[in-house]
C-alpha cells in the first residue's frame, strides 16, 4: 500500500467554520482515500508533499449542470449531433474540473449522455473530469420548458410519467429533474406558468424513491413550486418565487434548494443585445425578487445547496467559484456559508459519507489555494490552484 503524506496545510476541512492550522493527511494512493489526519509532526509515508503553508479545502460539488449544453452558443447547442454533443459534453466537463469541481450531479442531458460519460469515467477511460451523478434526460410535458432537441422525456399523464421514470432509471439514471414551471430559455413560456402537475410529478417521485434516487424540480414560479413541494421533490432548483408557506413546509419536509444564482445574474448583467430579448427581459425582471426570496428561505433554515445550471447562456462550467462569491455579495452569506453549500450538495446526493469534506475515510479530492476562502471567498476563483481528485493532481 503506498502512501502519500501532505503536510504543512493549513485546512478549511468543508464542514468546520476554524481554519485548522499546520495539518498533515495522509493518502493512500490505491483507494483514493485520506487514511489519517493530524497536525504537528507527521509519520513516515512513501511520499512526503510539503505544502508550504498553502489553503486546502475539498472540491466543490456543483448539483446542477447540463453538460450537453454550449454556454456561448444562441441555440445552447441543443441542435447538435450526438457526436458533436458528445466532444461538447467531455471539453465541458474538463473545464468543470479545472474550476475546482470535483464531482457533478446532471440535471438533464441530451442523448442520455451523461449515463455514458459516468461510466467511462468510473472505467478510467476518460480523464481528468470530475465524477458525474447522471441524470439522463429531464422529464417534462409537450410543449413545456424542457421540450427541446433529444434532451426530455415527454409525459402528458402519470401513466406516461411512470414508464418514462422506469425507462430512465433502466437506462442507468441516478437522480431525476422534473420540469414544474415555464423558465427563462425558452420563448413559448414564463416561470409563472404551472407544466407538470402534482399528480405526474408524485408518480415520478414514487418510483424514483423506490429505487433511492433523489428528484428535484425546475421550479421558478409560485404555483409550480407549490406543487412542487406537494409531489414530496427532494430538492427545488432556482425557486424564484417561494413564498412564507413553501419555506415553512420545505423546512419541515427536508427540501433543498440548488439556487443557481449565477445563471439568472450572468443573463440579466451580461445579456445585453447577444440573447433574445425574451430571456433578458425575463432573467431581469425576476433578479431582484430571487434574491430577496433566497435572503428569506436562507435565514429561515432551508438547507441551501452549490448548483450552477451550468451550460445556460454565459454559464460555463467555470462558474462554481463565482457562484459562491455571488452568494457572498449578493446574498449577504459570510464565505464560511458560502462553503457550505458545497457539503449540503454532497447531503442532497446522498455521497456525503464519501465526499463533500476531508475526514479520515473518505476521498481526498481537494483544493490547494494561495489564499484563505474562509476570509476571502475569491481564493476559490485562483486560475493556477491544485485541483486533486482521489489523491491525484488533476490540474
Amino acid at each position: 500500500m503506498t502512501q502519500t503524506v501532505y503536510q504543512h496545510a493549513n485546512v478549511f476541512n468543508g464542514k468546520d467554520e476554524n481554519l485548522l492550522e499546520d495539518v498533515w493527511f495522509v493518502v493512500d494512493e490505491e483507494s483514493g482515500r485520506i487514511t489519517e489526519m493530524g497536525s504537528g509532526q507527521a509519520p513516515d509515508a512513501d511520499r512526503n508533499v510539503d505544502l508550504k503553508g498553502a489553503y486546502v479545502m475539498p472540491g466543490l460539488i456543483n448539483a446542477h449542470t447540463h453538460m450537453t449544453m454550449d454556454a456561448h452558443a444562441l441555440d445552447s447547442g441543443l441542435g447538435a449531433n450526438i457526436i458533436q454533443t458528445t466532444v461538447l459534453a467531455l471539453d465541458n466537463l474538463q473545464t468543470c474540473l479545472k474550476s475546482g469541481v470535483t464531482y457533478i450531479r446532471e440535471c438533464g442531458a441530451a442523448y442520455d449522455i451523461d449515463i455514458t460519460m459516468a461510466r467511462l469515467e468510473r472505467q478510467g477511460k476518460i480523464k481528468q473530469v470530475p465524477e458525474i451523478m447522471p441524470s439522463g434526460r429531464a422529464y417534462s410535458m409537450t410543449g413545456g420548458h424542457g421540450d427541446m432537441p433529444n434532451f426530455s422525456w415527454l409525459v402528458d399523464d402519470p401513466h406516461a410519467m411512470r414508464h418514462a421514470i422506469r425507462q430512465g432509471m433502466k437506462n442507468g439514471a441516478e437522480t431525476i429533474k422534473l420540469m414544474a414551471t415555464g423558465g427563462v430559455m425558452t420563448e413559448d413560456d414564463h416561470m409563472f406558468q404551472p407544466q407538470l402537475s402534482v399528480e405526474e410529478m408524485q408518480v415520478a417521485v414514487e418510483e424514483a424513491h423506490h429505487k433511492g434516487r433523489t428528484v428535484s424540480a425546475h421550479a421558478e414560479g409560485p404555483q409550480g413550486i407549490k406543487n412542487a413541494i406537494a409531489a414530496g421533490v427532494d430538492g427545488i432548483e432556482h425557486c424564484f418565487y417561494c413564498d412564507d408557506e413553501d419555506i415553512e413546509k420545505m423546512v419541515d419536509q427536508g427540501i433543498h434548494i440548488n439556487p443557481t444564482i449565477v445563471a439568472d445574474w450572468i443573463i440579466a448583467t451580461k445579456g445585453g443585445e447577444v440573447l433574445p430579448d425574451f430571456q433578458v427581459v425575463k432573467a431581469a425582471d425576476a433578479l431582484d425578487d430571487l434574491l430577496a426570496n433566497l435572503k428569506k428561505a436562507w435565514d429561515a433554515g432551508v438547507k441551501m445547496g452549490l448548483g450552477t445550471d451550468a451550460g445556460t447562456p454565459f454559464n460555463g462550467f467555470d462558474m462554481a467559484p463565482k457562484e459562491l462569491e455571488l452568494m457572498v455579495e449578493l446574498l449577504d452569506r459570510t464565505p464560511y456559508q458560502a462553503l457550505m453549500t458545497s457539503y449540503q450538495s454532497a447531503e442532497f446526493m446522498q455521497i456525503d459519507q464519501d465526499y463533500g469534506s476531508l475526514e479520515a475515510g473518505k476521498f481526498a479530492d481537494f483544493l490547494v489555494l494561495k489564499n484563505n476562502p474562509l476570509t476571502d471567498i475569491s481564493a476559490v476563483q485562483e486560475v493556477d490552484k491544485a485541483v486533486y481528485k482521489k489523491g491525484q493532481r488533476q490540474f
